[in-house]
Parts: structure tokens; sequence; C-alpha cells
């Protein structure tokens, strides 16, 4: 049998330990041994609280208990993300964990309703969506199984407290067999010939050995920048935000869905978890100085606040090319993308995942590399072209930073995306995040309605089309109105999970 592979992770939080739970998880321990090191004296960014559903995947597939989880990490259900102010000043839309309309409909529905908006209709999209109007009532339940009921066009995620979901899942994977190591890197050690990294000497003196390295330094990148000198692709000229002002307040209404509201130089954050609100102020440091953002941020929440608001500084990109000789980077320390549909956690989760099967045996294979940085670099790009969509299709002339974004020019693989809704509703059918609902969401939701729609939509004569979106909208109606609230829902769901799993979450 060959010598099992030694993968260290440098940083936790939820960057490190969801790569540990992955890696402990689906591979045997005879095939790895994987050790995280941090420092508590360092800290994590730890603002991320807002998740998509993928994140319910992982945790099915981890084995994780739901309502654990939940009550351990404070967590709330997320239906969608609602815009304030960001189409036009006064609009606000919704863009839902779930398709519009039936589910055996959902590649041809939105033709269906913009042939009955041009013949007169006075419907809008969201009347369709199941998840959008739960969000709006405040309800919530689990979706349906059978595909051929409206209650089940629709999946969820969560708002959680990152750090008790990073202690949450470091639990579970030093259960599994990860070990954790405390301290600060004092100096990275290479190869001389190869430039691989061999090993991690701690301030201590302890030197950990490696035969694969996990770069979860956050911005620092230790490994990756720091040691292995991999650049850095700038995309800040069209997502031009580089601060963050994160402020916990106390609770308010349990909303099933964040919200997202565009200010003077940026967006404002809304985040209900069972035991605080977060908020936040995503701005551009061009368009207003931080004391300035400060001051519109705490004039605009509902609640009082629980501390001072922290400031974080970053720019809108990602790494040259995320695997570099033996190491690879995940989270922060491999690109960031501000937090406007919540993509963070999802970037770490596919990472993880993207690795597993492209692991390397006792050898290292520039194949292997290779495909990895071109599956990563895909995720990146099309969740950048989606956040510079919600910049770039604004209407708003009232501030410069909304001016600069309208005027600006976008990645070509936007524009065609752009033109293509424009001239026939068409929207790109791919594989992997942010399907068609949610670009018909956003471009609807700002304003752009397509000059004309598939032939495909003829195929229903209008007045039996008419009765058919008639119907479908009492039907949700009716049904959403049979939902519990969102807030009930949480107390008797986080009820039920054993009651261990609060011995430990608590202890910050």
């Amino acid at each position: 049998m060959s010598k099992p592979l030694d993968i260290v992770i440098l940083g936790g939080g939820t960057a490190g330990w969801m790569a540990a739970m992955a890696l402990v998880s689906f591979i045997p321990r005879g095939r790895c041994r994987v050790r995280l090191v941090e420092s508590e004296e360092i800290g994590i960014v730890g603002v991320g609280e807002a998740t998509l559903p993928q994140i319910k995947n992982f945790n099915d597939s981890i084995g994780v208990n739901e309502a654990e989880m939940m009550r351990a990490t404070k967590a709330t259900i997320k239906l969608g993300i609602e815009f304030v102010d960001w189409g036009a000043k006064g609009s606000k839309y919704i863009h839902p964990f779930g398709v519009h309309g039936p589910a055996d409909m959902a590649h041809i529905f939105h033709h269906r309703w913009l042939r009955s908006v041009l013949q007169g209709g006075k419907s809008g999209i969201e009347d369709y969506s199941f998840a959008v109007q739960a969000a709006r009532h405040g309800r919530f339940d689990f979706p349906e199984a059978d595909s051929s009921k409206i209650e089940s066009t629709y999946a969820y995620a969560y708002h959680f407290d990152a750090g008790l979901y990073s202690l949450f899942l470091r639990r579970l994977a030093e259960q599994r067999g990860a070990t954790r190591t405390e301290g600060k890197v004092r100096e990275v050690v290479q190869d001389p010939e190869s430039g691989d990294i061999r090993s991690l000497v701690l301030e201590s003196g302890e030197t950990i050995f490696g035969d694969f390295f996990v770069d979860c330094s956050g911005f620092r990148s230790l490994l990756l920048d720091k040691t292995l000198g991999v650049g850095w692709e700038d995309w800040s000229k069209w997502l031009v935000c580089d601060r963050a002002l994160a402020v916990p307040s106390e609770n308010d209404e349990l909303t099933p869905f964040t919200r997202s509201t565009a200010m003077e130089a940026g967006w404002r954050w809304r985040i209900p978890l069972q035991h605080r609100t977060g908020n936040g102020y995503v701005f551009s440091s061009n368009f207003i100085d931080e004391d300035a953002a400060t001051d519109e941020l705490l004039r605009s929440l509902e609640t009082k606040t629980l501390a001072e608001p922290r400031l974080l500084k970053f720019q809108a990109g990602r790494r040259v090319v995320s695997w570099e000789k033996n190491c690879v980077a995940i989270g922060l320390s491999s690109g960031f993308l501000e937090p406007l549909e919540s993509t963070s956690i999802y970037l770490i989760q596919v990472a993880a995942l993207q690795l597993l099967p492209l692991l390397p045996g006792n050898h290292l294979d520039h194949r292997l590399r290779d495909e990895y940085n071109r599956l990563i670099d895909k995720e990146y790009e099309r969740i950048r072209d989606f956040l510079i969509l919600h910049y770039k299709l604004n209407q708003r002339d009232d501030a410069e930073i909304w001016r600069y974004c309208a005027e600006m020019e976008v990645p070509d693989s936007l524009s065609r995306k752009i033109e293509l809704f424009r001239h026939s509703a068409f929207i790109e059918r791919y594989h992997g995040l942010f399907s068609p609902p949610s670009w018909l969401s956003v471009f609807i939701g700002q304003g752009l309605m397509p000059e004309g729609y598939s032939p495909f939509a003829e195929t229903m004569p209008q007045d039996k089309l008419d009765a058919f979106l008639d119907g479908l909208r009492s039907e949700i109606d009716d049904k959403v109105q049979k939902l519990p609230r969102h807030d009930q829902f949480i107390a008797r769901y986080c009820a039920e999970a054993p009651a261990e799993s609060i011995s430990e979450e608590v202890q910050l």
C-alpha cells in the first residue's frame, strides 16, 4: 500500500474547516492524513452569514444533521435575496431560489409570460414564483418531493453565524480524524529544486511536513501569493466596491430572505439570524470616505447596534491560478468577489469538492492541476459576470457610482448575454451556479424587457394561456398562505435538534 498523502491546511475559519471536512469525509483515512494549522491570535474574517442552496447539498453529503446545525449556528431560512432601489429608486425585486412557473415548464415559462405581457397582461414575473411569494409573506416549509406540485419548485439556503459554523465543522472534522495545531507560521520551507512547499515552521519551533498544502490563510495568501508568487487578476474596474463595514444589531423580523439595499456609494445588507441581525455596507472608497459610509450605515439601521462597525478592505479579483506546484488556495486566498449574491461560501465549497477527484497521488501531474484551474476559473468568471450585471443594469442617475456603472464597458461574455436577452429573452443554460431563473430575475427586476420571445411560446392558444396564468397565480397564493410562518418554523424545527448540539458551540 502506498504511503498516505499528508495534507496540511493553513488557516481555519469557514474555508479551512470546510476543506478539512470534505477531505476527511470523502477520502478514507488510510489514503490521506489531514492536519490543519491555525492561530486564534490571527482570527478570521468571518462576516459571511448568507449562503446559497448548494450549502445544504454539502451538509447533506457529509452527514450533517440539519436541525442540529441550524440550532448550533443560530440559523434561519433563506429563500432568496431582495434587491431594493437597484433598478431604479423605489424599485424592488427578489432573486429567488427556484423557478418561475411549474417545474416542467422552467425552460419556456418566461417566454409564455412575456407573450402575455406584450399582449397587455398585467401580472409580474414574481407572481409565478413560489419562492418569491413565500418570502414576501414571511412563510416557509420544506419543498415537496413530488416534482409535479408547485410546492416543489424552490430550494432554500441559510443565514447563519459563520464563526459558529466553522466551530461546528471543526468538531465534526476532528471526530473524523483531522488534527488541529495551534500556531503561527514563522517560515515556509520550499524544495530548492522543484520549488514545492516542503514544510511550515511555526513560531513555537515545530516543523510540520506535508506532501500537499491547502492555503486557507485569507487575504494574506501566505502560501500561494507570499511564498509561490502567484499573481493577482484585478477586476475592480467592473466591481468597484473595495470596502465593507459590518455591524450586528438587535433582533428584527425574521424574514426568510436577505435584503440588499442600494446606497449612495454601494449597497447595504440585512441578514436576520435567530439571535441578532447582521448588517453591513459594501462601498467604494472612490465615491465615499469611511467616516461618511459609517454614518450612512448607522443611520439606516432598524435596530440598536450590538458592537462598533468593523471595517474590511478588499479588491475584487482572483489569483491568476488557484493551484500552483503542490499548493491549492481555497477561500479568500484564492480570490474575492463581493458578497452581493452570497457566493463566498459557495466558492469554498466548489473548490474543495473539485479538488477531491483531482488530488495527486505520490506524484504531482500538471494535467490534474491544469484541469482544476480551468474549472475554478470558469466558476469565478460566471459569478463575476452575474455580479457585474446588477451594477450595469441600474437606471439611477442620483449618485456618481451608479452613473459610472451604467456607462462602463463590461466583459464580452456578459455583453453577449445581455444582448441575447434584450433581443429574444434567450438565457444560456449551463451546469453550475446561477441558472436561467437567476438571470431572469435580475434582467426583469432591473427593468430590461426583451423585444421578443421564443416561437415555442406560441404553442398555447392565447385564451388558454390567460386562463393558465390566472390559475397558477391563484394556486401559488392559496398554497403559500397555508405554510407556517418562518419564525414558527424555526422555533419548532430547531427545538427538535439533539440537546447535545449546544454544549460547545457558544464558546468563542
